[in-house]
């Protein structure tokens, strides 16, 4: 019988199971320090638990980190690791170095539903959800661990699709017993599931990031499905009921695609929209995938577009592309793996 993990939990379903155990309720507090600030790999490492206490908790529980499987490291340093979850499936984490920061781009999803047209995620299609071991587990046993400075949630799968693993996951990384990172270290996309938006910008401070690519209703119907329930005027609408305050930042995502989404029109398209929203908006080159339609714009157009809105005073920036030689932005290295476990499974 395989044992439960005690990493992921939070303080309180921490508390459950010494309490079940018959173990003092301070025992709680113990082990969290132990799994998110001494980063224990075993319960025979916490040395001020008795004896009894680790035999009783070990007869149950373990730590329950794993390592990467593999990864692949660019030109440019990024880095991509694959990781194996407790169902035999595989996701990735995309380590981004740079000179005053470094950050960690972490999964939520084994595969995706959401269907969007340039993700290579979703040519897996939605596999399961990953627990808050499976999220946490890739900051974890990261080799880099105790170099990042920042977290984002912008990996395989919708992390609005998996509130309430997301949300366990930033208070574990957020809590004064947990992590104690600050959440303006932390930022969570979504293509705009809006009850979950709200759940997540209700219960937690991290930052915000809204995946738009098109302000036009049929033109982002065709890129990301979710428009057909959700549209964009929908989530900005949601986001017009909250006061973010001056250090909380929403920004936009907007991958630009030649002759699709680049032109003068977009630029109107994406002022009407976003009027009144105070926001950044970050432009993104299309990291080409294997058959798709799509192309990435241009640079050359890529700065007329960011000189146009921030003309009109939305901050727009043009986002470095990272990792493009290791497709470090989809989930290629996971799919292939998973190609070759289906192959093997079938001889």
């Amino acid at each position: 019988m395989s044992k439960e993990a005690l990493y992921g939990k939070t303080l309180s379903e921490l508390k459950v199971c010494v309490t079940e155990l018959g173990l003092p309720a301070f025992t709680s507090k113990q082990i969290a320090d132990w799994l998110y600030k001494k980063h224990a790999t075993s319960i025979e490492d916490m040395t001020n638990l008795s004896k009894k206490a680790r035999l009783q908790l070990s007869e149950n529980y373990e730590v329950g980190l794993t390592p990467p499987q593999s990864f692949q490291e660019s030109v440019d340093g990024t880095k991509k690791y694959l990781f194996q979850t407790h169902s035999q499936q595989f996701i990735e984490a995309a380590y981004l170095p740079e000179e005053n920061r470094n950050t960690l781009c972490i999964s939520s999803q084994v595969g995706c539903k959401m269907g969007c047209l340039f993700c290579m995620t979703a040519r897996q299609g939605f596999q399961k959800n990953l627990s808050s071991n499976e999220i946490l587990n890739q900051i974890a046993s990261l080799p880099e661990r105790d170099t990042l400075t920042n977290v984002v949630y912008m990996g395989m799968g919708e992390p609005m699709d998996n509130i309430e693993n997301v949300l366990k996951s930033l208070e574990i990384i957020t809590a004064d017993w947990g992590y104690s990172w600050s959440p303006r270290r932390i930022n969570v996309s979504t293509i705009g599931v809006v009850p979950a938006m709200r759940r997540f910008i209700e219960e937690s401070e991290a930052h915000l990031a809204i995946s738009l690519h098109s302000p036009f209703n049929e033109e982002r119907k065709q890129l990301m499905p979710i428009e057909n329930v959700y549209t964009a005027e929908k989530v900005i609408e949601a986001l017009r009921d909250y006061d973010f305050g001056r250090q909380r930042r929403i920004s936009f995502e907007y991958i630009m695609f030649k002759g699709v989404n680049d032109s003068p029109q977009h630029v109107k398209g994406l002022l009407q929209l976003l009027n009144g929203i105070k926001c950044r908006i970050n432009l993104i080159h299309f990291h080409p995938i294997p058959d798709s339609p799509l192309k990435g714009s241009d640079y050359k157009t890529m700065e007329m577009f960011r000189d146009k809105l921030s003309q009109k005073g939305i901050t727009t920036t043009i986002r470095k592309s990272r990792g493009e030689d290791i497709y470090a932005a989809c989930g290629l290295l996971s799919t292939k793996k998973l190609v070759q476990k289906d192959t093997e499974q079938d001889y």
